[in-house]
């Protein structure tokens, strides 16, 4: 059992005589009631021992201590705990034992130094690790690129704070680069002798962060630990020497990716769901029922066992120009096991009503179930619910879904046959068949080679393969998935089948075989990748934006030379989505994700995984003591909680549960912390300010502590009324990204150093979002933010009080800047034109929103190089006819004009030489599309949404055209939504 040790030494003392041991002993007795100290008169030693069976960890800085005192210093240590344990604050039960270690702790540390404790009197005892928290086994060194971080950031910042142990600090930061840089392109697969070096080069990883990074121990003590791990890093040394002699030169340094495999290139996502193979019968009976009589509104569902394709087919169903075309409104509503009504009602809220989309979330749930009941009243609508387990939650939605007997639809699809039946009796239910072993193989092939063909080599082994997916859709496509990552070998097949079993056992675990073998073939650097979707709850769309800043504040990104990690985090999710591990729920106008999901298959694999190699914990309802090194909590009751603790949680993500009953000093390294839907104002002070090492905080307002996380780069702010962003967030160097989900403007304090002239520190800001750009401080406020990549905000007219007149906010000093989404308040009352806005010459991607533009405003955003993708939306336009003209929008891919005021549009395909896609959306006044658009030899789809009827027209008008020139990629969608004739 380790403990600290104090040890009396009698040749220090002449004194030593057995009245004194009794003396001790009587004076002593305190604490052993409380802690269960105990004294040993024949040895002469005093022995602390385990201070908390429940939770050893928390002591870790100080296990392994022997101090060799004199006998007089000793009687003062003894009285000064018999002092201490005599207070009040210490009559406390077993149950309240934590917080007695804490107290313990510091008191511990105030002895040490009133007794002026030297190394003459401690020795440091070989660490022992029976008690050790478990570490992950997952071979990954991202916790050393996270330390080599924190060690740099240690000596260049805060070099004063380590004065005494500084060359200690930088052995060690060169030792471990020199380990890192070396085994970072080793294949641990083809050479699995390395992965026990890797395991004790991350583990010596995670005593460094905890005990030095993590601690506030004085330098000699600091000393003693660092020469103690700088030992142990030598022998790592000399084995992995040993272990490289043993090679020829260059054997080793092989490619990043598992032996026989290659890299996907990260470009457009793959479009997953458009190889379908053994729906099509199903397809079209299901649509015949869905057009269809009868009038009434009816119920079908789709159910089978997981991993058949039920969702695959539903999304067949509900993107169907068929169907798009014959109902008013469409909808679709993950409903999954542990579903909530109000988020369902803002899911489907959000599709079929007119409200905005940042209103909805704010309503109460009485409003959202009128708004939706309205919205679908006197329409004929299609609303999918996905995954649902059983009726309850259709009983829980049912009354908002009026039938005006014209024919409106619900599709439920579900494990269970039972569920459609059990909510109408009409039910018309659709079981899902397997897919043949002919079919199996057609969709293999059509996965691994696309458009290309089957070597002949290849044939007889890949029908196989196909062969052992049993039938199951989500098996084939994962097991192409490994298979199109491989060199087309037929040696590299004929590993796979081997390391498939010949007998898979029936239900759900029919092809976790082939699912487990999609993760073993995983790169290194993508396996805590994908074990990290286990923090997120099951079947729920995870925004790309949130999930790579998590992957980032948690140190799984690997830094490249020229690469922001954004970029390289998106590489990998690209390679994930390439390898049928994650699905695309939404694309981007851009074409990149916005929005990605698992299967529930894969999902309870990645749980499964995540907890057997000790990576995560996820923990419903209730909280416990955890030690493994990620924790995610799920929670909809307000239970009695433990607080979670240990040396290697670092992100907590929660909800709704009492921040204090889990908020403690026991949680140093925490990382990651989401509270956003749990109000935080009474709980600021409790213990976030201990959190110094967060990265990423997600809350509900603003905590008075944050200028003490001086490591956090991400600030996620979910409040209701405007926020005040005061000056102090501005000079946090490392924060990167601010979101205000209600809006924010500079706090009063900032307007008066601006209007002073007085100078800002310069920050590291690379995106806000929402913030109100409401007068000229707020401009010269920004100009310190030169490295901002991403706003979002409101503008008024704001006074320049140097030219004595209004105008537009001027932002074109912002030169790195490439995303800019603006609306515009009106706040003036004059007739003099505000003049024109000007834009960084490097955006990207513009929307405006509200805006009076005149045709010379829109020519200079159409000089814009760089411009690919530019929405107006609610945009008055100087006059009724846009003729637009050469040299303009030479580079937009993406144009959406939303509820624009235009009669006539005149354009030549000169004018958007790279147009990709087109989309219009309630432009009531629009009566043409440009049939020249048509010869755009880019462009891939034109959407109409809710205009008129010519419109509508123009659009097939021109899809009809390029078929008969041969152009058969061009699709046309078409929303019969509020259309006007």
């Amino acid at each position: 059992m380790d403990r600290i040790e104090f040890s009396i030494c009698k040749k220090q003392s002449s004194r030593w005589t057995d009245d004194i041991i009794s003396s001790i002993t009587k004076q002593s007795s305190k604490i052993e009631n409380v802690i269960g100290l105990s004294m040993d008169p024949i040895e002469g030693s005093y022995k602390v021992g385990q201070l908390m069976n429940k939770n050893p960890y928390r002591l870790y800085n100080w296990m392994g201590w022997e101090f060799m005192v004199p006998v007089e210093r000793y009687l003062l240590l003894v009285k000064e705990f018999s002092l201490f344990f005599s207070i009040p604050k210490l009559q406390m039960s077993s149950n309240n034992i934590n917080e007695l270690v804490l107290v313990f702790i510091d008191f511990l540390l105030e002895v040490l130094a009133k007794f002026d404790w030297r190394e003459s009197y401690l020795k440091v005892s070989k660490i022992q690790t029976d008690h050790m928290p478990t570490k992950t086994v997952v071979v990954s060194l991202f916790i050393v690129d996270s330390l080599l971080d924190d060690l740099k950031d240690l000596m260049n910042n805060k070099a004063d704070t380590i004065v005494e142990v500084k060359d200690q600090f930088k052995t060690i930061y060169e030792e471990l680069l020199y380990l890192r840089s070396f085994l970072k392109d080793i294949d641990f697969q083809q050479h699995p002798e390395f992965q026990q070096l890797v395991i004790r080069i991350r583990d010596i990883a995670y005593e460094v962060e905890y005990i030095v990074i993590n601690s506030f121990a004085p330098g000699w003590y600091l000393n003693l630990r660092l020469s103690h791990f700088m030992e142990k890093i030598k022998h790592i040394r000399i084995a992995l020497e040993e272990m490289m002699q043993s090679y020829d030169t260059g054997v080793l340094q092989v490619a990043k990716y598992p032996s026989g495999q290659v890299s996907l290139q990260a470009g457009k996502p793959p479009i997953l769901e458009d190889i379908v193979v053994g729906f099509e019968d199903e397809a079209k009976k299901i649509i015949d029922q869905l057009v269809g009589a009868p009038e009434h509104l009816q119920i079908l569902s789709i159910y089978g066992m997981p991993g058949l394709g039920k969702t695959t087919l539903a999304k067949k169903l509900h993107n169907d120009p068929t169907i798009v075309y014959h109902f008013d409104k469409c909808a679709w509503c993950v409903v999954s096991q542990t579903y909530q009504r109000r988020n369902m009602l803002i899911d489907i809220l959000k599709t079929v009503s007119n409200l905005s989309r940042e209103r909805i979330p704010n309503m109460e749930e009485d409003q959202l179930a009128e708004a939706l009941y309205k919205s679908l009243k006197g329409t004929r609508y299609f609303i999918v619910l996905d995954d649902i387990w059983n009726v309850d939650a259709w009983d829980d939605l049912k009354r908002y879904f009026p039938d005006d007997r014209c024919g409106s639809r619900i599709l439920f699809t579900t494990r269970l046959k039972d569920v459609g039946l059990q909510a109408s009796p009409q039910c018309v239910v659709n079981e899902l068949p397997f897919l043949s072993e002919a079919e199996c193989w057609d969709l293999l092939q059509r996965k691994v080679f696309q458009k290309e063909y089957c070597p002949p080599q290849l044939i007889d082994i890949g029908k196989q393969i196909a062969t052992k997916c049993h039938g199951l859709p989500l098996a084939v496509v994962v097991m192409a998935a490994v298979l199109a990552n491989m060199e087309k070998k037929e040696s590299l097949w004929q590993e796979v089948v081997g390391s498939l079993r010949s007998h898979i056992s029936d239900g759900n675990n029919k092809c976790m075989d082939i699912l487990e073998l999609s993760y073993k073939h995983l790169p290194v650097h993508l396996k805590p990748c994908f074990l990290y979707f286990g923090v997120f709850q099951e079947d729920i769309e995870i925004p790309i934006g949130k999930l790579i800043a998590l992957w980032i504040a948690e140190g799984l990104i690997e830094k490249q030379e020229q690469k922001s990690l954004e970029d390289v985090a998106h590489d990998y999710l690209m390679d994930l989505i390439g390898r049928s591990l994650i699905l695309i729920a939404k694309i981007k106008s851009d074409g990149r994700v916005k929005a990605c999901n698992m299967h529930d298959l894969l999902h309870d694999m990645c749980l499964r995984i995540a907890e057997q190699e000790e990576f995560l914990k996820v923990i419903q309802n209730e909280l416990s003591i955890c030690d493994k090194h990620h924790m995610s909590i799920h929670s909809y009751s307000n239970t009695s909680c433990s607080r979670p603790s240990g040396l290697h949680v670092r992100p907590l993500l929660h909800q709704s549960l009492d921040p204090s009953t889990f908020i403690s000093g026991s949680l140093e390294l925490l990382r990651i912390f989401d509270m956003s839907t749990t109000n935080m104002e009474h709980y600021d002070q409790i213990g976030i300010r201990l959190f110094v090492h967060l990265r990423y905080l997600a809350v509900s307002c603003i905590p008075s502590s944050t200028a003490s996380l001086h490591s956090l780069e991400f600030l996620l702010v979910d409040n209701k009324e405007v926020a005040q962003i005061p000056e102090i967030l501005l000079n946090m160097m490392k924060l990167r990204y601010l979101h205000f989900r209600g809006g924010a403007q500079f706090m009063e304090s900032c307007h008066m150093r601006a209007s002073k002239d007085e100078s800002f520190q310069m920050n590291n800001l690379e995106s806000i979002s929402f913030l109100f750009i409401y007068e000229e401080n707020d401009e010269k406020i920004l100009r310190y933010s030169p490295h901002l990549r991403r706003l979002k905000g409101a503008f008024k007219v704001i006074w320049d009080s140097s030219k004595r007149k209004y105008r537009y906010p001027n932002l074109d000093f912002l030169n790195k800047l490439e995303s800019l989404r603006l609306s515009f308040h009106k706040n003036y009352e004059t007739k003099t034109s505000p003049g024109l806005m000007s834009f960084p010459s490097n955006i990207k991607k513009l929307n405006l929103c509200k805006f009076d533009l005149s045709w010379e405003q829109i020519s200079i955003i159409g000089r814009l190089l760089n411009l690919e993708i530019l929405k107006l939306q609610d945009v008055f336009l100087e006059g009724k006819r846009w003729d637009t003209s050469e040299g303009e929008f030479l580079e937009l891919k993406f144009l959406e004009l939303d509820g624009v005021k235009i009669s006539q549009w005149n354009a030549s395909s000169d004018h958007f030489p790279r147009l990709e896609r087109l989309v219009l959306r309630k432009c009531h006044h629009l009566k043409n599309i440009p049939s020249s658009l048509g010869e755009i030899p880019t462009l891939e789809m034109i959407e109409v949404h809710g205009c008129r009827n010519c419109v509508t027209e123009c659009a097939m008008e021109i899809q009809e055209q390029q078929r008969e020139l041969g152009n058969e990629e061009l699709k046309v969608i078409i929303s019969r939504s509020a259309i006007l004739r």
